[in-house]
């Protein structure tokens, strides 16, 4: 236990699904309700869920004024609505994606502080702070701003999303930055990692920054049935969708070994998946590597159970069957392999090039 009276393992973000529910927890309560869970019925209106994970993210931000007045004026920014909905737009109805618009954007900033926070209280020092142009503050205004914005280049098209979606949330970050600092040297500064962030997060190319990193993982949390039902019901049947409602619940909290631990609970084996294409590559391939532990679980009252567990280590999935026999598998990281296969045509190394 340490001084805040948090012990190792303790949740600090939970997005969980089960039974038609949504419950989403990040940061840690106070009062009467403290240790609560949120829980908001999937078939009401999304604006629920939203206010659900805005009072949650406003929770975590208390103690940092500049990112939650940034908080605030982007939630609120009319230009920022527009996008995170016709975002949505391409996504599902065009390509029949799972979501990418405003629920995503609100969940992925809650999954991002949680991380945050870990790794703060873990002792790990960000970018921001190791290159000296910000303090604690300015992390988690870059957090949330990078999280948040990340999709909304998918209006566009998804192809090239990332560097669309630094075009179009420029205007907006300098319209919330400009008024909280005065200081042009140093908003340019802060506004470089929120840029990198947003054009790295899907790993196209890989983040280079902590907060690059945290973004990314947010990003690869989102990954329960509640976000792909949507798609499913609207005649998506493919892996990406049937996987998501295999998620039941992905829980954020500090971990034993490392400040960060991410557990996912999977009804099905096939929820895999979503673990090994989505989430694990974004673990991998940013700087948080040293930092995250990964699970995955599946409930013994769920299928026939081909395994029970998988873990991370390094680039490979240890995983636990259900004979006892444990099997490593390498993680199939498919913007890689295109990437490897690009330098040995050139005769270079993916790794220095």
């Amino acid at each position: 236990m340490n001084e805040d009276g948090m012990g190792a393992g303790e949740q600090k973000f939970r997005l969980q699904v089960e039974g038609g529910k949504v419950s989403d927890v990040a940061g840690r309560e106070e009062g009467p309700t403290a240790g609560k869970t949120r829980v908001v019925e999937f078939t009401t209106p999304r604006a629920k869920l939203i206010e659900e994970a805005n009072q949650a993210i406003r929770t975590d931000l208390r103690e940092y004024p500049r990112a939650l007045a940034a908080y605030d004026a982007l939630r609120n920014d009319p230009e920022a609505l527009a996008h995170w909905d016709m975002a949505n737009y391409i996504t599902m109805r065009k390509l029949g994606y799972n979501d990418h618009g405003r629920v995503h954007a609100f969940i992925t900033g809650a999954a991002g502080l949680a991380i945050t926070e870990l790794l703060l209280e873990g002792g790990v020092r960000t970018d921001i702070m190791e290159s000296g142009v910000g303090d604690t503050d300015d992390v988690f205004l870059t957090v949330i701003l990078g999280t948040m914005l990340h999709d909304i280049g998918n209006q566009i098209h998804r192809v090239g999303h990332e560097a669309h979606g630094v075009a179009l949330a420029l205007p907006i970050i300098d319209r919330i930055m400009t008024p909280l600092y005065p200081d042009p040297f140093k908003r340019v500064k802060v506004r470089s990692f929120i840029l990198g962030a947003i054009n790295c997060h899907d790993l196209n190319p890989a983040p280079l920054t902590m907060e690059g990193g945290i973004v990314a993982v947010a990003d690869g949390t989102d990954i329960t049935k509640g976000r792909g039902r949507k798609a499913f019901s609207l005649g998506s049947v493919d892996i990406h969708s049937i996987s998501a409602l295999a998620v039941d619940q992905v829980v954020i909290e500090r971990g034993r070994d490392k400040p960060v631990l991410i557990s996912v609970t999977m009804n099905n084996s096939g929820g895999i998946f979503q673990v090994e294409e989505i989430l694990a590559p974004k673990v991998i391939r940013t700087p948080l590597r040293r930092f995250v532990d990964l699970r995955a679980t599946t409930r013994p009252e769920g299928e026939e159970q081909i395994l029970s567990r998988v873990r991370l280590d390094g680039d490979h999935f240890v995983m636990d069957l259900e004979s006892g026999a444990q099997v490593e598998v390498e993680v199939m990281d498919t913007q890689k392999q295109v990437q490897q296969a690009v330098a040995n045509n050139l005769g270079i190394s993916s790794e220095t090039r």
